[in-house]
């Protein structure tokens, strides 16, 4: 009896181990098919919100395509709010058709700057065609078709060249678009090339390499004048960080410039400098551009 104590004893022991063992590695599996599980659920939850606040976005941006400067009034009526005065809303309003301007201004800008490029892309294409065999009309009718860089100036090129009209007049003519002062190089050589019997393709060879130059060298100044339109952007924000920085401790500005005869003062004066010393530093700067 003594003998087959040990045996039952052991068996016990071997049936609680295994059966631990089993419990363990159910907890395991049923652990990680939990973490799975949430983070699944918790990807998916994070991919609609990211997705949710894309959608939201790009609904913003649609609707305010065009009217970002209506933005103004509402970043007025939150100040309005916060300082409770009325003041601000008059500001917004004003703010509208000065920012409207100034937005028409950069999208007339880079407008432009999509022109000078279109002109360079037109000249590549007109001598593609001319060394592929076609005449110098065909040429240039089949690179201002797919080069569209001539806008609403195509017309008149492309009745010029097909019903054999005075190109180079057609494209003087619409070389007095903005942005498509290159164009005046593409009439003098084609010119040159129906009088004189000269290399159209080689004209334009050259004149798109001297484009593509100047471009280059606008970009390139532009990358340099970065840091000085960044350093107006800081001065341009650095009220604004200061009225914040009193409000995280405590002082409560807006109440004192909103509400005080010598906070008002303060907010006029430092308005008006502030706009004097932005259209200063905006004026250098492009004076710097433009060289």
């Amino acid at each position: 009896m003594t003998g087959e104590a040990p045996s039952g004893l052991s068996v016990g022991l071997s049936c609680v181990v295994a059966l631990c063992a089993g419990v363990a590695a159910w907890l395991v599996v049923a652990r990680d098919q939990g973490r799975r599980r949430a983070g699944a659920l918790f990807t998916g939850r994070v991919e609609a919100r990211t997705a949710w606040w894309e959608r939201a976005g790009a609904r913003v941006r649609q609707r305010l395509a065009g009217r970002w400067e209506w933005l103004c009034p509402v970043v007025a009526s939150a100040v309005a709010v916060l300082g409770q005065s009325v003041l601000p809303l008059p500001a917004g309003l004003v703010a509208v058709p000065l920012v409207r301007r100034w937005l028409r201004r950069r999208a007339r800008d880079k407008e432009q700057e999509r022109r000078a490029a279109g002109v360079v892309a037109l000249c590549g294409a007109v001598v593609g065609e001319l060394r592929a065999g076609r005449e110098p009309g065909q040429a240039l009718l089949v690179a201002v078709h797919d080069t569209g860089a001539l806008g609403a100036a195509e017309v008149g090129v492309s009745a010029a060249a097909r019903f054999g009209g005075d190109v180079p007049a057609a494209l003087r003519q619409a070389a007095r678009e903005p942005g498509l002062d290159g164009l005046a190089g593409v009439a003098a050589c084609w010119r040159v090339a129906v009088d004189g019997g000269a290399g159209l393709a080689a004209g334009l060879d050259r004149l798109e390499g001297a484009l593509r130059a100047e471009l280059r060298g606008r970009a390139e100044l532009r990358a340099q004048l970065a840091g000085a339109w960044s350093t107006v952007t800081v001065l341009a924000l650095l009220p604004v960080l200061g009225i914040g920085l009193g409000a995280a401790l405590g002082a409560d500005p807006l109440r004192v410039l909103l509400h005080t005869p010598a906070g008002l003062a303060c907010l006029v004066t430092g308005g008006l400098l502030e706009a004097a010393g932005l259209r200063w530093a905006a004026r250098i700067v492009r004076a710097g551009e433009t060289g």
